[in-house]
């Protein structure tokens, strides 16, 4: 299912839409790696990703800003020397939306590739 969600493309959250229920969030959350976590408000997902060094970090940071960009659904990305941490939410309607698992999925697949 991962795969079939990094094959989707974000579509445009501007609001006036439903955030996903935690039951939805739930199912989502199982076609992600693992390593995802959903925080006890049901409103964000994220995950961390560590690296041998800096540099690795920020390539992968600007990859994933890439992948930002590409889908125009920005995460928080939080950059250490060792770590990348990433987190979703989609302010617009203050909840998760299929967006955030879309790229989530996306970074999966940037992640497997980067190993």
């Amino acid at each position: 299912m991962s795969a079939n969600l990094a094959d989707r493309k974000c579509r445009p959250c501007e609001g006036g839409v439903e955030p996903l229920t935690a039951e939805q969030s739930i199912q989502l959350m199982a076609a992600l790696h693992p390593d995802w976590t959903l925080s006890a408000d049901g409103l964000e997902i994220s995950r961390q990703f560590t690296f041998p060094a800096y540099s690795r970090s920020l390539g992968f940071a600007n990859a994933v800003a890439w992948i930002a960009i590409s889908e125009g659904h920005h995460p928080v990305l939080t950059v250490a020397y060792g770590s990348c941490a990433v987190s979703y939410t989609t302010h617009a309607i203050n909840g998760l939306s299929d967006n955030d698992f879309i790229c989530a999925a996306k970074i999966d697949r940037l992640s497997v590739a980067a190993t």
